[in-house]
């Protein structure tokens, strides 16, 4: 088991490693911590396929890869090399492949088991408090979206080719990260959303004081 994860976990950093976008290895490695935290609160004991869900969710991601289908081979072919049975690898892809914020607004949310709900939740954690404040700053510069326009308000997307169309980096808060407490699955990811939201309203609310200085 621990030589899988570690298997896992070298394969993310290979695929991930070199990422500029904030969705690098050591996102998905938070996004692992968290997660096992999250399954110790739920009683789950056998966390291996939630932490390799953890781990791979983004070495698909068109966000980061341009060939998502090669990329999807890849991880199948890494994932049997592994002696991962037929079902685990299912179960891992039907995680990974339907936990995004984007593909939601389409399809509306997704019928996860527990352990992507877990996975999920895990990932959103990271987008908010401290940590997703730089995110999403960074990924702002990434795609040399603006910081702030006053006369920019922030849109309701309604198709993952809305969503990935530039805003500015303070819409995301309201076009994304504010809306995603409500979404959590778990009683432990809902609080941790929440304390990570309120400091992230505290910090908006300084950025326009001193921005109408």
């Amino acid at each position: 088991m621990q030589n899988n994860l570690a298997a896992i976990r070298g394969y993310a950093k290979e695929k991930l490693g070199s990422d500029r976008s904030g969705h690098d290895f050591y996102h998905v490695e938070r996004v692992a911590k968290i997660a096992g935290k999250l399954a110790e609160e739920e009683g789950i004991q056998d966390i291996l396929l939630i932490e390799a869900a953890s781990y791979l969710h983004d070495v698909i991601d068109d966000k980061v890869f341009a060939n998502v289908e090669s990329e999807k081979e890849a991880l199948k072919k890494f994932l049997k090399g592994l002696s991962f049975s037929d079902e685990s690898i299912n179960e891992i892809f039907d995680i990974i492949e339907n936990i995004s914020f984007s593909k939601e607004l389409e399809l509306g949310k997704a019928e996860l088991t527990l352990a992507g709900q877990i996975v999920q939740d895990a990932d959103r954690i990271d987008a908010l408090g401290a940590i997703g404040i730089l995110r999403t700053a960074y990924y702002g510069g990434h795609t040399q979206s603006p910081l702030y326009d006053p006369n920019l308000l922030p849109q309701e997307f309604k198709t993952k080719q809305e969503y990935r169309q530039k805003s500015t980096v303070i819409n995301h808060f309201y076009e994304k990260l504010f809306k995603l407490p409500a979404t959590m699955n778990t009683e432990a990811g809902k609080a941790e959303a929440q304390k990570r939201m309120v400091f992230m309203e505290e910090f908006l609310k300084r950025f326009y004081e001193e921005w109408n200085l």
